[in-house]
């Protein structure tokens, strides 16, 4: 099946991939990807939405192109050039709050159960400091994580931290998850109610 020929890519797009190419970040989302989180914050349409690892902004782009008008996204990253070039672009959308911080220290200072979909693509809240990010997911909200078959572009040692992380939340009483060996690799997971 070819999924491409369906997806419908946020204007924006086009000239985050452009700058994108042009600072030389290697390490962006791939567009089935984005298509996914589109319809993930779709699902969530009062809902509070955190991207872990800004990037350019193409993973922000989809995100913000499913989500209704109440909702709000926050994406955290440290890299200023890079979120940059999503403040630029994306930045006039008042859903979106883009905070520049060190990951794992934001994430260990943010109340509990505070967001309904969680996309983590950084090393803090996916392989570092797991379970800071998952105390951040609430009842019925979705943890997401992408790359989770191998890539090109993974660096030296990130291949055996993927099964390690995965079988963390599996064995999670609180959480339910499913990985799809679709795109790079999908694990979606929620918060079951607490028993």
């Amino acid at each position: 099946m070819d999924d491409i020929q369906y997806l419908t890519a946020p204007p924006q797009i086009a000239d985050i991939l452009d700058r994108t190419e042009k600072i030389g970040f290697s390490m962006a989302s791939e567009p089935r990807i984005g298509s996914l989180l589109a319809t993930l914050a779709a699902s969530k349409p009062t809902g509070r939405l955190l991207e872990l690892g800004t990037g350019t902004g193409l993973s922000t782009a989809w995100m913000l192109s499913g989500m209704a008008p109440d909702a709000r996204l926050t994406t955290v990253d440290t890299d200023p050039v890079a979120q940059g070039v999503a403040r630029d672009a994306l930045g006039s959308d008042i859903r979106v709050d883009f905070v520049l911080a060190d990951g794992l220290t934001w994430l260990r200072s943010q109340p509990a159960q505070s967001y309904d979909l969680i996309f983590a693509d950084a090393m803090p809240g996916k392989y570092e400091g797991l379970e800071h990010a998952l105390r951040l997911v609430a009842e019925g909200g979705l943890y997401v994580i992408d790359d989770l078959m191998p890539q090109p572009n993974w660096p030296e040692g990130h291949a055996e931290k993927v099964e390690p992380m995965l079988q963390a939340i599996a064995k999670h009483p609180d959480f339910r998850i499913t990985r799809l060996a679709w795109s790079s690799g999908i694990g979606i997971a929620t918060r079951i109610k607490a028993r």
